[in-house]
């Protein structure tokens, strides 16, 4: 179960309903959230490492860094990507996008930090 960097996970989107900026009030026109694309890149993340630490083990986010430069519509397919680029102990650190089939509409970096699951939940 070791964690070096080369790790990464992909998966495809339909843009629904709950996906747009209306939805999550985040904005006011009809098109895929920057919040949404957010939390897509980080379960990309999660999704990258699954089974590669401990089942004692979490990773928390850090700090989420995203460039959101093209809009998407309802319907749209989108293929959110991340890709584990350096483990600094418990610090890990992912170049994560987000692709329709046009363009790029997304990139970033998103760190998340290995933690004892019991211990952080104990400090709720």
């Amino acid at each position: 179960m070791a964690l070096e960097p080369g790790l990464s996970a992909s998966f495809d989107h339909s843009v629904s309903e709950e996906d747009l900026a209306i939805a999550l009030t985040s904005g006011d026109v009809p098109v895929l959230s920057t919040p949404r694309v957010i939390a897509w890149c980080e379960a990309a993340t999660m999704a990258a490492i699954t089974g590669h630490i401990s089942k004692e083990e979490t990773t928390v986010g850090m700090r989420v860094r995203i460039d959101h430069v093209n809009p998407s519509g309802l319907g749209v397919m989108i293929r959110v990507s991340a890709l584990l680029t350096r483990v600094d102990g418990r610090r890990l650190t992912f170049q994560v996008s987000a692709h329709d089939e046009q363009s790029q509409i997304a990139m970033g970096q998103v760190i998340r930090v290995i933690v004892d699951r019991q211990r952080f939940l104990e400090r709720v």
